[in-house]
């Protein structure tokens, strides 16, 4: 009885209380159910104001389009690089269980602060009356933007936290030693970006309508009640979770494996060097010795091939006590910095979706958001790219994946590093159009004699949506494809940490967005009179220059990516 139940248990996880999960009670889809639905619920409170927050901090903080544009990269930056944090806390000391209960507590809190701030009148600036562009509206500051950026960055913590614990807290629910189990865990990515779609088609519709209508307290309030809502529903799939128990500081283990290599390194330099200094006879017998003695003591059988240099931290001989390392721990480390030039090439792709957030919608705000008789409110464009990856994920799943395994006759069918290429490709097609509508949009503004006009241009903003299209689908492959990637590949000590680095690359990505537009600023302020980005005027930018260098960025990037991707080996076809 006692062996039986001892089979039953699935090693290394617990239940919400701590005890061993069992087989067939814990795990499982119903598991990663609960998860998916959190997930629609947390990016709907999320992405319902970030969509729209750049018109919200240009219209009613009054800050100008770019600076506007760097905030709103800066706390979605922030928001996702937070994400690493929330893992490392996850993979090291708490579980993935308890972290998104936390997060979700945080980001509740943050978002009540910007829902009072948006309701009562006297905690913002004064409304903008002036027209003229030469005595600009009085941008807020103090108290106010003390209250503004503590909900804002209180926000980002919370966001981090749950993207950082929810990923991996649902891939985690299924038993990764049959091809089932890996079948179901590689569905489960793309449907968590499906879901994550589903809950931004609600964000960039129903609540950015009532953000534009009904006035900001409203989508600030919408997305406080969801992330409330979300706790209760994550807390119900409590009895069919299992949680991986938390295995210590991973971190901690690759700086001591790295420094054990660096000091067995200095060491065996060091006694050469004493050696050489003696005679040529016993320098010979002594090396000769000594090389005999470093093969018993280091053996290679497990040792992979590649970064070989990290094999000597395997030498315990010459370790202090405190450096000794298990040859475990050693490719453990390998693996860490084989996936890191990855996650490297992945953050243009991120830099070219920040313009999403930014310029797209301010490029569609000054063009005709006419359909119909309905007026669209530019921060809905996202909405192509949305439909576009609902429709798609499912396809992907049930008719591509399938088929490619077919063909391919391999488990993977597309691996997760063609999928993450793909991304790349697409990203940098969704650039060139972006330049070609804004050349297009320019030449409309000069030819109605509105370049100062704040009327709508006689241009459909369906135009913009091209390039959300391209750029949205880029997003579904790279994202799905770089979370199961990292998450696959990594030692199972650091699985949520390796995770993070999906939302880490769209972190460094809406930073760089931000160190670009300085750049260019900087660089053709100091050749020209304007520079490209500035003013208040996006008439007289010169954006699709900037989308023109985007796409060259882009092009030697993706080089970049082919050099590390075709020298890559997957994990599973290493021998163990």
């Amino acid at each position: 009885m006692d062996e039986a139940h001892q089979l039953d248990i699935w090693e290394g996880y617990v239940d919400w209380r701590n005890r061993p999960a069992l087989r067939g009670r814990h795990g499982g889809m119903l598991a990663a159910f609960f998860v998916l639905i959190v997930e629609i619920l947390e990016n709907l409170a999320y992405l319902a104001n970030a969509s729209n927050l750049v018109l919200y901090m240009s219209k009613f903080m009054h800050f100008s389009p770019s600076s506007a544009a760097n905030m709103v990269t800066n706390f979605m930056g922030t928001a996702f690089l937070l994400a690493l944090l929330g893992a490392f806390l996850a993979d090291a000391f708490f579980t993935t269980y308890r972290i998104y209960l936390i997060s979700a507590a945080i980001e509740f809190t943050g978002l009540l602060i910007l829902t009072i701030q948006a309701h009562v009148p006297s905690l913002k600036p004064p409304p903008c009356i002036s027209v003229n562009i030469k005595s600009p509206c009085q941008e807020v500051g103090g108290a106010q933007a003390v209250m503004l950026f503590a909900g804002l960055y209180l926000v980002a913590l919370g966001v981090g936290g749950i993207k950082g614990s929810l990923p991996p807290h649902g891939a985690e629910q299924f038993d990764e030693t049959t091809p089932q189990g890996r079948k179901q865990r590689s569905s489960f990515f793309n449907y968590y970006v499906f879901c994550l779609s589903c809950g931004a088609l609600i964000a960039v519709t129903l609540v950015v309508w009532i953000e534009d209508h009904k006035g900001w307290q409203w989508g600030f309030g919408i997305s406080t009640a969801t992330i409330l809502v979300s706790i209760p529903v994550f807390l119900l799939g409590s009895p069919t979770y299992r949680t991986k128990v938390p295995a210590g500081s991973p971190i901690s283990t690759m700086f001591k494996v790295l420094t054990a290599a660096v000091y067995n390194t200095c060491s065996a330099w060091i006694a050469k060097n004493t050696v050489m200094s003696k005679s040529p006879s016993y320098t010979a017998e002594t090396r000769e010795g000594e090389d005999s003695e470093a093969n018993e003591k280091v053996p290679n059988q497990s040792l992979t091939e590649s970064i070989k240099f990290l094999d000597r931290a395997a030498n315990n001989e010459r370790n202090h006590s405190i450096l000794k390392c298990t040859e475990k721990q050693v490719e453990e480390v390998k693996i860490v910095l084989r996936i890191l030039p990855i996650f490297m090439s992945t953050m243009m792709l991120n830099c070219c979706l920040a313009q999403l957030s930014t310029f797209s919608v301010q490029q569609a705000a000054t063009m005709n958001t006419m359909l119909g008789s309905l007026k669209v409110p530019p921060a809905s464009l996202p909405v192509f790219p949305v439909i576009f990856i609902i429709i798609l994920a499912p396809v992907y799943s049930r008719v591509i994946l399938p088929f490619a395994r077919k063909i391919t006759k391999t488990e993977m069918g597309i691996t997760h590093l063609q999928r993450i290429g793909t991304g790349l490709v697409l990203s940098m097609v969704g650039m060139v159009v972006a330049a070609l509508v804004e050349m297009k949009r320019k030449k409309v503004a000069t030819d109605s004699e509105l370049l100062n006009s704040a009327e709508p241009l006689p241009i459909t903003f369906l135009w913009v949506a091209l390039q959300y299209l391209f750029l949205g689908s880029a997003d579904l492959f790279t994202l799905a494809g770089m979370m199961e990637f990292f998450f696959t590949e990594a030692p199972s000590s650091m699985r949520s940490l390796a995770t993070a680095l999906s939302w880490a690359s769209l972190a460094m990505g809406y930073y760089l967005s931000s160190v670009l537009v300085s750049i260019v600023n900087d660089v053709t302020g100091a050749y020209r009179h304007r520079p490209w980005l500035f003013g208040s005027n996006l008439n007289y930018y010169h954006l699709e220059r900037f989308y023109w260098l985007m796409c060259v960025l882009s092009g030697l990037n993706f080089l970049h990516y082919l050099f590390w991707a075709n020298r890559y080996k997957y994990r599973s076809m290493e021998p163990n």
